[in-house]
């Protein structure tokens, strides 16, 4: 009994998967969505001690897997023709990354969408400054947003993989997961 139940359990997780990403990609096609974009498979786990905001070499780096996933991600969003009027990323290396190999141009940098602060206060910023560019959003086409795990936890609850889409709206004070789109 046991063992069927982990076997429907194996099977049953991919479709789920399967499902939300066939249901994010509808919404993307549609356009007018926001687009929380985790960055891409990187090299370690944290920065370093001597982490330098402006110098990429004093960052954790994408991995060569991980700027393989990045150049995935542009490739499924031009071949599932989902529209993209805006890129915003943090101003961390491996967001910038993920943006320019994903979709070959330069993105916007919005400092909100940095690694979380410390300072509980600080923390309320940044999250009431992203949840401000989302709700002020009314484009067409897609608004991406490239940024890190935790800033995506705090703001939907949602704990992506790398790589990984969630698309919100506003919602009350907060926002609300419309879909998700695994590369």
């Amino acid at each position: 009994m046991i063992r069927f139940a982990l076997a429907l359990f194996l099977l049953v997780i991919p479709a789920a998967a399967a499902h939300a990403t066939d249901s994010g990609w509808a919404l993307l096609r549609d356009g007018g969505h926001v687009v929380l974009l985790r960055h891409a498979m990187v090299t370690g786990t944290t920065d370093p001690a001597n982490f330098d905001i402006a110098n990429c070499a004093t960052q954790v780096a994408l991995s060569a897997r991980g700027k393989q996933q990045a150049s995935k991600i542009g490739a499924l969003f031009a071949a599932r023709a989902a529209p993209i009027e805006r890129v915003l990323s943090s101003r961390y290396c491996r967001c910038l990354d993920t943006a320019r190999i994903a979709f070959e141009a330069e993105p916007e940098l919005f400092a909100p969408l940095d690694l979380l602060k410390g300072d509980d206060a600080q923390k309320a910023q940044q999250i009431a400054a992203i949840v401000k560019e989302i709700r002020a959003y009314s484009g067409s086409d897609n608004l991406v947003m490239v940024t890190h795990l935790e800033d995506i936890v705090a703001l939907t609850g949602v704990s992506p993989r790398e790589g990984e889409a969630v698309v919100v709206e506003p919602q009350g004070d907060g926002l609300r997961v419309l879909g998700r789109v695994t590369f």
